[in-house]
């Protein structure tokens, strides 16, 4: 991409190694052909992206719709306006990974179908209110950011995969102690990034798995667990009032203390130094 007028805003490495990155273009022709799977989403315009099949041009993009391009399959794009989008890398062993986690089997095989300015709500709900909402660059949301991406690429195996299987339903939540080990490891390391690989290794489990067994436990998912349990450890800190406010914050795992009054206010409805003077 980045030999071509293609523009790169951002970009991350999640901690399971699938990528994140944020693009835009304007008036370019490109050919796309890569050793790893890309699911794009249209962000903003691309009208008048067109793609080149044996029969011509073809065009359909706008904000919201998709592409999802195989490794291996060539495609070349004219590009005859703006376009602002971000891409999802995700290789084989990715989702042959989490293909045997979630169901157990090996599959023999894992081929998806190519789909080209398609519409799908569950994968645009998932871009938009936790991929692009969140500041990648910030360590205490590559959680989330980690969790969604195994969301999407489990949503395109269900869905876009030539192998249909049911996944095993969870009939129930974590063991009591397990969930305690975990509650008692996250307490512990609330001043270091916590990846749902982490959590979900202390309880032997896949991360799609514990996802969903945590959150039937607790009734949050595994990202918004530790949030609350951050913001509950800075609001005893702040309350002692031994501490700096910028010392508390970085010991509950917040980056700054702009980030940890941000979050704070959003939950409780004021300030930590509000609190701290009430």
């Amino acid at each position: 991409m980045s030999q071509h007028k293609s523009r790169l805003h951002d970009a991350l490495v999640l901690d399971s190694g699938m990528q994140l990155a944020h693009w835009s273009n304007n008036n370019d022709r490109v050919h796309f052909e890569a050793n790893h799977h890309t699911l794009s989403l249209y962000l903003a315009d691309g009208y008048e992206v067109y793609q080149r099949t044996p029969t011509g041009w073809r065009n359909g993009g706008g904000p919201d719709r998709f592409c999802m391009m195989p490794q291996h399959s060539g495609n070349t794009w004219d590009i005859r306006g703006h376009l602002r989008f971000t891409h999802l890398y995700y290789t084989e062993a990715h989702m042959r990974s989490l293909a045997e986690r979630i169901w157990d089997k090996s599959p023999s095989q894992i081929r998806l179908d190519e789909q080209i300015f398609a519409e799908d709500p569950q994968i645009s709900s998932l871009y938009r209110h936790f991929f692009m909402a969140a500041d990648w660059q910030d360590q205490t949301n590559t959680l989330m950011l980690s969790s969604t991406a195994t969301l999407l690429v489990t949503h395109v195996l269900q869905r876009y995969s030539q192998l249909h299987w049911a996944p095993l339903k969870v009939t129930g939540g974590l063991a009591p102690h397990t969930l305690n080990r975990i509650k008692a490891y996250i307490d512990a390391h609330l001043e270091q990034p916590l990846h749902l690989s982490t959590l979900a290794a202390q309880a032997q489990l896949s991360e799609f798995h514990f996802a969903r067994m945590f959150k039937h436990s607790t009734g949050l998912a595994p990202h918004q667990y530790v949030m609350q349990a951050r913001l509950q450890k800075a609001e005893s800190l702040i309350l002692e009032g031994s501490e700096r406010l910028t010392d508390i914050a970085l010991s509950c795992g917040f980056s700054s203390i702009s980030h940890l009054s941000r979050r704070f206010k959003s939950a409780k409805g004021y300030t930590p130094s509000q609190l701290r003077r009430m």
